[in-house]
């Protein structure tokens, strides 16, 4: 279906022509001003410049056809030249029965599909997940499912940091504490042993320890330096410890990821990406993209345009070592020959926006990629505590995820039981729906790019631009059609009729405006832009709620009319939380 600014832009359109005027000034923009108006045009303001005409005298010829046009109900020119546009009740009725009758509601699938790979998670195995890794997780998925929606071929990859340094420090540290495995002993030949000689929270106490150690020992770091080359070129013992390491790491990150409802298609990381860089190396030398300074392999990547400093791409150190950027650049190598993709989208900390300025210019200048393909970087601010600092403990550390989760959990659980609206049995798992809802909104209501304040007290509120504010609208919604069933009525028959009141007809516009947002929101990646709209929709439902008596109402094909109008902001309030990562009770 048409977006519905789309159909009036075609009406202005034509009015525009037919009054002698070209269509390029016909936009049409929802009104700042709903007192007035319900949607506005400013485009005799500029018109006036071209055709030399005050813009009030323009305005008023091209009102005179839209007053033809059965679309508006109004149409008025308002000095000095606007045009205020009200829509005619039938037509906004039209529309929104023939969205309810789409099984799509109104959003048109892409016609010309993309391949989409998003890299978000980003986590470093045999380390928990802490308050850090949340931004990257909650915004990827909601970008990758909104791509979904739309039709496109969207793939997820996690791309693990499996490869580096710190598993050196754990191989070391764990031959000091076990010399005696098998996996030290360089003259055994057998097949190693299934089971991993660690558990995944002994793994987490491993590395922290090893980490400090090689702060203050040299002899120690360079040890574990020397693990990891061993490793990277293939000492068998240590490839069976890394194996271990990554099956006992990702089973645990995979069972909190999903308590945030995230997952993966890829569960890939650094290492696989290992076996591009020699090739990758050899083609950027000898196609003279890449030269040794200072006895590093570098790229430049300057461009004349810039307003500062972009130093080069570096792709080897002087030793030989690789680097972040040669992993990056090596795995968008495999990317490319694995799912040549249309675009690859980066969800990151935003203060890495330098590092991959170079890597995207290496590789396009490069020829990495094919000209087509998009690199894209979606930057995403810090999220802090109340004090405006990164977000902690009480105590100062870093926060780990599960710990946030269940603090957040425990709070919604307090209220719920508080409220007595679920029975104990149901209360653990209402609360964990809605404490996922409070922590999602919570960080997609806010620009991605923005640092935000994580007010666990404001985020948990039932009131407010809030996640339980949302599904306590959604869950009022299911409760009246509910009690229709009970009568023994059907919420699927009749028809939604004409508006009878302001507060319906406002919630029938903001109903009409769903396609007008989600294909947006995903060509931005900004999930705000439905948060800011499943808001301001549930806030027209509460007020339409309050004003109207619905299964009290005496005409039946009212009463009809108005289920059906709630079923459709039931389906559309729904669809905009599933892509936004979580899910409604049927009470709370």
């Amino acid at each position: 279906m048409k977006r519905i600014m789309e159909l009036m832009e075609d009406a202005v359109k034509e009015a525009f022509t037919k009054a002698g005027y070209e269509e390029k000034f016909a936009r049409v923009n929802v009104s700042n001003r709903p007192d007035l108006c319900e949607y506005q045009c400013n485009g005799a303001m500029a018109a006036a410049k071209t055709y030399k005409k005050a813009p009030i005298m323009i305005a008023n010829d091209v009102v005179a056809f839209l007053k033809e046009n059965e679309l508006f109900s109004m149409a008025e020119a308002v000095n000095p030249g606007f045009i205020n546009l009200k829509i005619a009740p039938a037509f906004l009725t039209k529309f929104l029965n023939e969205m309810q009758a789409d099984e799509n509601l109104s959003i048109e699938k892409e016609k010309a599909p993309k391949t989409i790979i998003i890299d978000y998670g980003g986590p470093n195995v045999a380390k928990p997940l802490h308050v850090g890794h949340l931004r990257s997780a909650i915004i990827g998925e909601s970008i990758k499912r909104m791509g979904r929606f739309l039709g496109h071929k969207v793939i997820g990859d996690v791309h693990l940091g499996d490869w580096g340094l710190q598993m050196g420090l754990i191989i070391t540290e764990l031959k000091k504490r076990s010399p005696e495995l098998v996996y030290f002993d360089d003259s055994f030949e057998g097949d190693y042993p299934e089971e991993a000689p660690f558990t995944v929270s002994e793994l987490e106490e491993i590395y922290p320890a090893a980490s400090a150690k090689s702060k203050e020992d040299e002899a120690y770091k360079n040890e574990a330096l020397e693990a990891t080359l061993q490793l990277q070129q293939g000492k068998r013992g240590y490839r069976a410890l890394w194996n271990h390491i990554m099956k006992v790491s990702v089973e645990d990150l995979k069972k909190n990821y999903s308590k945030l409802h995230v997952d993966f298609d890829l569960w890939m990381g650094e290492s696989d990406a290992d076996r591009y860089i020699p090739d990758m190396v050899d083609y950027l030398k000898k196609n003279n993209y890449a030269y040794v300074d200072q006895g590093a392999l570098v790229v430049d990547v300057k461009e004349e345009s810039d307003t500062k400093e972009i130093p080069p791409c570096m792709i080897l150190k002087s030793d030989g070592a690789s680097l972040y950027n040669t992993t990056d650049l090596a795995t968008i190598v495999q990317r490319e020959e694995d799912y040549h993709p249309d675009e690859i989208i980066y969800v990151v900390d935003k203060r890495q926006e330098l590092h991959f300025v170079q890597v995207f210019r290496c590789a396009k200048k490069a020829k990495m990629v094919e000209e087509k393909t998009a690199l894209s970087f979606v930057g995403f601010g810090t999220m802090n505590g109340k004090d405006g600092k990164p977000f902690k403990t009480r105590e100062g550390g870093v926060m780990r995820l599960e710990r946030l989760i269940a603090e957040i959990n425990d709070e919604m659980y307090k209220k719920i039981v508080e409220n007595r609206s679920v029975k104990d049995e149901n209360a653990q798992k209402t609360a964990e729906m809605v404490g996922l809802a409070a922590i999602k909104y919570g960080d997609l209501s806010n620009q991605a790019s923005k640092d935000y304040i994580f007010d666990v007290e404001r985020f948990t509120s039932f009131e407010g631009n809030t996640g339980p504010y949302i599904l306590y609208t959604i869950v009022r919604i299911k409760s009246i059609l509910e009690k229709y069933m009970q009568e023994g009525k059907n919420p699927n028959e009749g028809t939604i009729l004409e508006a009878v009141n302001d507060s319906e007809k406002n919630l029938m516009l903001e109903l009409s405006k769903f396609n007008s947002v989600i294909a947006p929101a995903f060509e931005e990646k900004a999930p705000h832009k439905i948060c800011s709209y499943i808001y301001d929709l549930a806030n027209a439902f509460n007020s339409f709620y309050h004003e109207t008596k619905i299964l009290s109402e005496s005409n039946e094909e009212q009463k009809k009319s108005w289920i059906r109008l709630l079923v459709l902001c039931r389906d559309v309030l729904e669809t905009c939380i599933d892509l936004l990562g979580f899910e409604a009770p049927e009470r709370m």
